[in-house]
Order: C-alpha cells, then sequence, then structure tokens
C-alpha cells in the first residue's frame, strides 16, 4: 500500500507539473490579471528611465516639442522657433541632427550598475513617432535610416545584459501626427488602419528582436484597449513569445486601464500612495523635475538632488514599490555630468544600505514619526528600519517593532 500511495503521489505531482507548464491566458482582462508577476522585477526595486528621440535635438521645453509647437501652438515653442530657425524649418528636419555620435552604451550600462539599478528601460519611441531601431514600418523615421545611422536600441541592450541588468523597453502606441493614427481618431476609433499597419507590428517587432525583460507602454489616454487589440498581444506575449516566461509589463493599454489591468501599475507620472497598495507599482519620476527628455536650459534648483532621490526610493519600497528614475541624454549621447554625479551618488548609498531596500518586502509598518521620520522594509526574519536624517541626542527611539531576549540589532555601515 505504501509503494501504491507514493506512486500515486508521483502521478499527482507530476500532472500538477504539467498543469503549471500548460497554463494558457485568454486575451481578456480577467484572465490576463491573474498572470502572477515574475519575481525578479519585485526583487529589483530600482531602475532607471531613458528619455531620447528627436525631441532630444531642440532640447527645449520638454519632449512633447513638437505637440506644443504645433498642435498647441505655446508661444514659448513658437518664439524658441522664429529665434533660432529659419521659416520652413519643419520638425522631420530637426532628425539628422540627432546625431548620437558620442553614444557609448558599454559607458551607460556601468553608470547604471554603479547607480545600483537592476533595470533599464529605454524609450524605443515615444509619441513622435520615431523609432529609435529600424522599424520596417517607420520608413525614414527611424535611427538607422536617419540620424545616427544605428540601431540604439539594439546596442544599448547588448551592454545592459552584458552586466546581468535587466532591459526594459518604453513605447508609445499612438504617433500624434502620423495620417493613419488622425485617420483612426477621426473614426473615434472605430477603424484600426494604425492599428494594423504600425502600433502593432512594432510591438511584435520588439519582443521578436530584442527579447526585453519589461515592456513599458504609454500613449494610452486617448482610445480604448479594444482599439489597441491590447489584450491579444499581452496575450501572445504571455502564452507564445520567447519572453513569455519572465516579461513584465506595466498598465497603459487603453483608457481606464491604468491602475486597474496589466502587470505592474504606474498609475499616474510620479504616482505616490499614502496608504499600503494591495498591487505591485512603480513610481516614475524624472531627475529634471520640468522634463523627461534633456534641456539645454536646465537649472540646477530645477533638479533633484540625491538625498530627495534617496527619499522617494525609500518611500516607495517601504509601499511595496519599484522605483523609476529617468534621464534624458543629449542629442549627442551624453548623459551630462550633473545627472552622472546623482546617480553614483544613490550608488554609494545602495552599496552600503541596498540590503534594506533589493528583495524585500512591506513590513506590517511603512513609517512612523518618533525621533525623528523613519520607514520600515522587511526580508526573512530582518526587520530593516531606515533613517535619512541623525536622531537628536543620538538616540533613535524604534516605536513599531517589538524586541525578545534573542533580537539583535545592528547598523549596516558598522555591523
Amino acid at each position: 500500500m505504501a509503494a501504491s500511495r507514493s506512486l500515486a503521489g508521483l502521478v499527482l505531482a507530476l500532472i500538477a507539473l504539467h498543469s503549471a507548464a500548460s497554463t494558457r491566458y485568454a486575451p481578456n482582462w480577467d484572465s490576463l490579471d491573474n498572470r502572477p508577476l515574475p519575481c525578479w522585477y519585485d526583487e529589483a526595486k530600482f531602475g532607471i528611465f531613458l528619455h531620447w528621440g528627436v525631441f532630444s535635438v531642440p532640447s527645449f521645453g520638454s519632449e512633447w516639442f513638437w505637440w506644443s509647437w504645433r498642435q498647441e501652438k505655446s508661444p514659448a515653442y513658437v518664439q524658441f522657433m522664429n529665434k533660432n530657425y529659419a521659416p520652413g524649418f519643419t520638425y522631420a528636419d530637426f532628425a539628422p541632427q540627432f546625431t548620437a555620435e558620442f553614444f557609448d552604451p558599454d559607458a551607460w550600462a556601468e553608470l547604471f550598475e554603479s547607480a545600483g539599478a537592476r533595470y533599464v528601460v529605454l524609450t524605443t519611441k515615444h509619441h513622435e513617432g520615431f523609432t529609435n531601431w529600424g522599424s520596417p514600418v517607420a520608413w525614414n523615421w527611424n535611427s538607422v535610416d536617419t540620424g545616427p545611422h544605428r540601431d540604439l536600441v539594439g546596442d544599448l541592450g547588448k551592454a545592459i545584459k552584458k552586466r546581468n541588468l535587466h532591459y526594459g523597453l518604453y513605447h508609445s502606441l499612438l504617433d500624434w501626427f502620423h495620417p493613419l493614427y488622425l485617420a483612426d481618431k477621426e473614426s473615434g476609433f472605430k477603424t484600426q488602419y494604425f492599428v494594423l499597419a504600425k502600433a502593432m507590428p512594432e510591438l511584435y517587432d520588439l519582443v521578436m528582436r530584442y527579447q526585453p525583460d519589461l515592456i513599458w507602454s504609454d500613449g494610452d489616454w486617448e482610445s480604448p484597449d479594444t482599439y489597441w487589440n491590447s489584450t491579444g498581444f499581452l496575450a501572445w506575449l504571455y502564452n507564445d513569445s520567447p519572453v513569455k516566461d519572465k516579461v513584465v509589463v506595466n498598465d497603459r493599454w487603453g483608457i481606464n486601464c491604468s491602475c486597474h489591468h496589466g502587470g505592474f501599475y504606474n498609475c499616474a507620472d510620479k504616482y505616490t500612495p499614502s496608504t499600503l497598495p494591495d498591487h505591485k507599482w512603480e513610481k516614475c519620476t524624472s531627475i529634471d523635475s520640468h522634463s523627461w527628455g534633456y534641456r539645454r536650459n536646465m537649472q540646477v534648483n530645477e533638479l533633484m538632488d540625491e538625498a530627495t532621490i534617496i527619499l522617494e526610493l525609500v518611500e516607495a519600497v517601504s509601499y511595496g514599490g519599484n522605483y523609476l528614475l529617468n534621464v534624458g541624454p543629449s542629442k549627442e549621447g551624453l548623459i551630462v555630468p550633473i545627472f552622472q554625479e546623482r546617480l553614483r551618488n544613490v550608488g554609494k548609498w545602495l552599496s552600503i544600505n541596498g540590503e534594506a531596500i533589493y528583495a524585500t518586502k512591506p513590513w506590517r509598518v511603512q513609517m512612523e514619526n518618533t525621533t525623528c521620520k523613519l520607514w520600515y522594509t522587511a526580508k526573512e526574519s530582518a526587520v530593516y528600519s531606515i533613517f535619512l536624517k541623525w536622531p537628536v541626542d543620538n538616540v533613535l527611539k524604534l516605536q513599531s517593532p517589538k524586541p525578545t531576549a534573542n533580537t539583535n540589532v545592528s547598523i549596516l555601515l558598522y555591523g
């Protein structure tokens, strides 16, 4: 009987393993939202965001330069163009000046690793439609046909993966001024000319070419997920793509998806919850408080200092989130020194305190105000209390922990 029971148990175990391996997701949110988030993402905690494109050439205002100039006709942008460029100059004329001649992917990867980042997300296409790889459906409006004449997505990906960092790709669903998108918009998104001819072919191409660990979708606010065929794409991504077991996605897949559907939730740019969310989330923010893309006229007082960055990172992690910090490279492919300084200083802090950040979970208390404000994280049997200002009279009082005779207390820097 014992042997028979063992055999039955083995059969049941094999059936369970087969069932787990054959899980397939249907192209609807009820099914897709039940997919477990690959654990690497929650453990990573800290990533670098990169907004880079043709908007890096005028490097004025923000990465929404084209929209602000041509659609909104914002006086500051119109005056900038009238003062600095000849009459008749078009946005497309900026593309040849997007040269990336100093772009060194290995130097970028070394910087991000030194910053303590565990993943990197590059803009493959912003709302302007220009692609940072040789998209077969963006003829002459991509980084291989014009500008750098280089596969920026592929080159950075190779350098990132050599350092065992996770590689993510930002992709905007929409193109502001693409004729097919404007035609679909005019129809009230009853037609899908743009989706079938450009948006979806590009997403499938990115996945098959570069096999990213993360897809950071954007450009979702004008039309529903049914227009974009979002659930169909995600079902393929989770079931049949070459990254089906590791890939992570966010929540920007159509109107009303944000903070409701997808993988982790962004909810909104610079989203900061005040209580512990019940779903994995990420705070994305930028060192330059005025822009995600590079600005030539940025001022030091408009940039986050490292103390603020570390504070936001700690807050995000204590509330169960990840922290995605953006820098905007220049058109030449440089990450300017002040951005490098900020990132390396964050890395120095993490080299000592990373134990309290990476692979941690929220504790039963996230934050308390005692002798100074502090935040809690937890990992296995350890509880970490993080304070960013030295307490008055050198005495730190922790109200929330309940120590026992076996409790050990130490400071990470000193042991």
